[in-house]
């Protein structure tokens, strides 16, 4: 079934006014034609027979109850039934599709700049063109028609390129076209404005409804499985248990109650509503998403979907006409979401649209003399980075969030459905979803309502924008105000974004660069900022050369390496764990042994149960306080203080909470990461310069390194901690907030005279990438364990204490390491950043997950993770004696690989041996 015909046939059967004008030709929209956006209603009253009665009785229980018959419940569902759970209820409070994924466009491109979002594409493309129709012998509407990326200048080919490569690693088939070749496959297409394309030929577009009710019906013949439409939930009944752990235990509905321990939130944009009713909160927003379909075009049949980005609209082939849409900057909020709001369509607003018809018109010229056939604008759901909301929710145990997917849920669902069942089924998934986790979003940022707004619409603004590696939000920055922040915006920080949290990415010759409130780049009848510093100095970083403020990183991290820099890290994650048992909590999760004497600090790894790794800290044994502070609090038993990267802590917070839960131990996790600043000082001269400012003696026998201990800074009670993330011997200085500037000024006039300079992560990216040290998330994620990653010396295999993943470990051990992660340099000095395509005598044997450039050793560093073709195990000599590459674009690079760090492999910096 077409997706039009779908469309006509759901207008009729609801009595709805026809969402459709009479034809009409696209250059005669110019300005306003319609009212005010005003949404097409539909009660339940008005489907099939008029009755509200659900389609089927409910069962008194089930394992998992699913709510929100879309694209990603039903995915879900049908991955579910396949993967074993032997009781599923689906609940839809209409009709399957009937929120928005019935007008959804359903286009699948299989390139993202992302490795797991391609190997998530690839699974819904595998189940909706091969799966479901081998399991049913029904046809989901996949059409296989390709698709075309068009760039109008070489950034956006050169970001192709990086696709193309990233392509090459997963066997996507792609080809960068020159205009001409471009217009022989598209010869409707104007390629006079043309600078090259992004063919990718087995691209295509799926029919929702087609496609959902073969979900449906794939899973319920498991028999496993019930799908109960006219169905709204009322009521999402939460209980504590017996240590006051909330957790799901029934879901109540008009016509009767499901006792469950789990809830899937499918609800799309009503997710938000349905959280409340457990007390989660779902961050998310409603918008407005529009497209036309144009009347027929001679000669458009069987031609590619195109992705105009530059033009901010997409042209789907939709039969002998096209769909076109698009993002705009002025995207519409749906401000009340109504709860009655099914199969329904608002008014177009032709202000808002009419830029995606003038890209069209750009792009494909007939269309300026082609009609407009119909209408589509439903609402969507979009969160704050553009990436959905998955996982187990913080607040509530068992209660899952599969939402917010900002109009992709059609061409992820397939891949998510199955995640988020495994994660369901066995507590977290098989890849790594931290992209998507909701805990990636720190709790207090949950419920910001201007928070979500602000970063929801800027991210749905800049969706076709350029994806560079520097990029930075305007938006969702919490003013800075602390006077630590506002002492370093005197010294030119330019600060970074990373969920709401302020840190200093490097710092500016031209003097203070103050982050605005967000003026929605001039929508909504905003003015725009004018001479906005800061704006300027992140436009000038969007770039996939060397950015022009190349030199000021290298200075940063060239002093660092002779002299020695501050850097503050006051937006790290600092947890306390404490208690009776907060020694056996320790041992269970990390890695290595913690359970040291107090005034040690260790370097650790958390997994999860299959090895992978959950997270990277450092675990500092501390004694009780007295009196008790941020420093030192009190507590009864034993004690120990977590340092973890402020982006991750709310990941790492939820992750130990489970732990702690799960095996109902008797300690505490408590956040001092608000009351805590943070600052780094190292180099070769970090102790010269500190023991001018610290109360204690600094030697390597009186303060060796990975110990700690209070002392003083200019009257002010500081725990230092002998630290190095960078390669060099350095303290890190954990202080109370209200003396952090005291502190900051302390160390920075004792420094003057030694040639002292800030620094930001830019420099800690490049030094900590010099030196070998993993980033979590970047080189090191859920779905790597640490013998993939060469962190095996965190891990107490040779003692007898059990650790959280250690069975897995030890499998892999004995069984041998398949994939391993190398460093490689490359001799010709060109700018990488990740996602490039390793090559090894001649075959594609991984990619770089995480590159920069090193200004010490004056190289390229990239790391990526390898694979044998041949299949066997990766071991050292496997690595030492390949040939290899690395494809930038397009371009291969010859380059070395290192088993151990280019620099310093012998770790005598760090211990203060020079």
């Amino acid at each position: 079934m077409s997706y039009v015909s779908c469309f006509l046939r759901a207008a009729t059967r609801c009595h709805l006014p026809p969402p459709w004008r009479s034809p009409r030709p696209f250059s005669s929209v110019t300005g306003p034609t319609a009212k005010k956006s005003v949404p097409y209603q539909k009660t339940l009253k008005e489907e099939g027979s008029g009755s509200r009665e659900p389609s089927q009785p409910l069962p008194p229980s089930a394992e998992v109850v699913v709510v929100g018959g879309g694209s990603l419940g039903c995915q879900t569902t049908y991955h579910l039934a396949k993967q074993g759970v032997t009781s599923v209820v689906l609940l839809e409070r209409d009709r399957l599709t009937s929120g928005t994924t019935w007008h959804t466009a359903g286009l699948l491109w299989q390139l993202r700049p992302s490795d797991v979002e391609v190997e998530l594409l690839a699974h819904t493309r595998d189940v909706v063109s091969r799966e479901l129709p081998a399991e049913t012998g029904l046809h989901t509407g996949w059409v296989e028609n390709g698709g075309l990326f068009i760039a109008s200048n070489k950034q956006r080919l050169d970001e192709y390129k990086r696709l193309m490569s990233l392509g090459k690693v997963y066997g996507v088939e792609s080809y960068v076209l020159t205009p001409a070749q471009t217009k022989d496959l598209y010869p409707l297409m104007n390629i006079d404005d043309l600078y090259g394309t992004l063919y990718v030929p087995k691209d295509g577009t799926m029919d929702p409804a087609g496609t959902c009710s073969t979900l449906a019906r794939a899973a319920t013949a498991r028999g496993a499985t019930v799908i109960i439409e006219n169905c709204p939930v009322t009521g999402i009944q939460v209980r504590a248990d017996d240590f006051g752990v909330k957790r799901v235990y029934a879901v109540e509905t008009a016509h009767g109650t499901i006792q469950t321990p789990c809830v899937v939130n499918c609800a799309g944009v009503w997710a938000r509503a349905l959280g409340q009713l457990a007390g989660v909160h779902v961050p998310l927003v409603a918008m407005h998403h529009a497209y036309v379909v144009t009347e027929r075009i001679e000669g458009i049949q069987n031609m590619p979907n195109v992705r105009d980005h530059d033009a901010s609209v997409y042209l789907r082939l939709q039969g002998d006409a096209l769909s076109v849409g698009g993002y705009e900057s002025n995207p519409i909020f749906w401000e009340e979401v109504s709860e009655k709001f099914a199969f329904g369509l608002f008014d177009l607003d032709w202000d808002v649209f009419t830029q995606h018809i003038e890209g069209a018109i750009n792009r494909v010229p007939v269309l300026e003399k082609t009609g407009i056939k119909s209408t589509v604008c439903g609402p969507e759901s979009f969160t704050a980075d553009h990436k959905p909301l998955m996982g187990e929710a913080p607040e509530v145990r068992g209660f899952f969030l599969g939402c917010g997917f900002n109009s992709a849920g059609m061409m992820l669902g397939g891949g998510c459905g199955r995640e988020l069942a495994h994660w369901i089924i066995h507590g977290r998934p098989e890849k790594d979803m931290y992209g998507y986790d909701i805990r990636r979003f720190h709790h207090s940022l949950t419920d910001n309502n201007r928070w979500i707004r602000e970063r929801s619409h800027e991210s749905y603004a800049k969706n076709y924008s350029v994806v560079f590696p520097h990029d930075e939000p305007l938006a969702g920055m919490r003013t800075p105000t602390r006077a630590a922040v506002q002492e370093l915006l005197r010294q030119g920080c330019v600060f970074q974004e990373r969920h709401g949290w302020e840190r200093p990415g490097w710092f500016s010759p031209g003097g203070a660069a103050p982050v605005l409130d967000y003026d929605y780049y001039g929508a909504y009848g905003r003015e725009r900022h004018r001479d906005y510093t800061y704006n300027q100095l992140l436009g000038s970083e969007y770039t996939f050369d060397f950015p022009p403020h190349h030199d000021i990183i290298k200075s940063e991290c060239l002093t660092c390496r002779n002299a020695l820099a501050l850097f503050d890290m006051s937006y790290f994650g600092k947890f306390y764990l404490v208690g009776p048992e907060a020694t056996k909590a320790a041992n269970w999760l990390f890695t290595a042994d913690v359970s040291k004497a107090p005034g040690s600090t260790v370097y650790t790894c958390m997994l999860n149960k299959r090895g992978g790794v959950e997270s990277d800290l450092t675990v500092s044994r501390i004694s009780p306080g007295e009196p008790a502070s941020p420093l030192a609090p009190a507590f009864e038993g034993d004690g120990y203080y977590l340092a973890i990267g402020g982006a991750v802590a709310q990941h790492n917070w939820s992750h130990i909470t489970t732990v702690l839960q799960d095996m109902k131990l008797q300690c505490k996790l408590l956040d001092c990461s608000e009351e805590l600043g943070m600052m780094s000082i190292q180099g070769p001269l970090s102790r010269v310069v500190l023991q001018e400012v610290l109360d204690t003696d600094l030697s390597n026998e009186a303060f060796p390194f990975s110990t700690h201990k209070l002392t003083t800074v200019a009257g002010c009670t500081v725990r230092a901690m002998r630290l190095s993330f960078v390669g060099e011997m350095g303290w890190e200085l954990h202080v109370p907030r209200t003396d952090c500037v005291k502190v900051y000024q302390a160390v920075m006039q004792a420094g003057a005279r030694h040639g002292i300079t800030n620094a930001g992560y830019r420099a800690i990216d490049s030094l900590s990438i010099e030196k070998g040290y993993r980033h979590w998330h970047a080189d090191l994620r859920p779905d790597d364990t640490p013998l993939e990653a060469g962190l095996a010396f965190t891990c107490k295999l040779k003692s007898s204490i059990p650790f959280l993943g250690r069975e897995a470990v030890e499998a892999q051990k004995a069984k041998g390491i398949f994939r391993r992660l190398v460093c490689f340099t490359t001799e010709e000095k060109v700018p990488m950043f990740g996602l490039e395509a390793v090559w090894r005598d001649g075959e594609v044997v991984g990619h770089i997950r995480r590159a920069d450039f090193g200004f010490a050793i004056d190289k390229t560093i990239a790391y990526g993770y390898i694979r044998d073709p041949a299949g066997g195990p990766v071991s050292l000599d496997f690595v030492k004696s390949g040939s290899y590459q690395l494809e930038r674009m397009g371009v291969t690079y010859p380059a070395r690989a290192h088993t151990k760090s280019p620099f310093d492999p012998d770790n005598k910096r760090v211990k203060g041996f020079y």
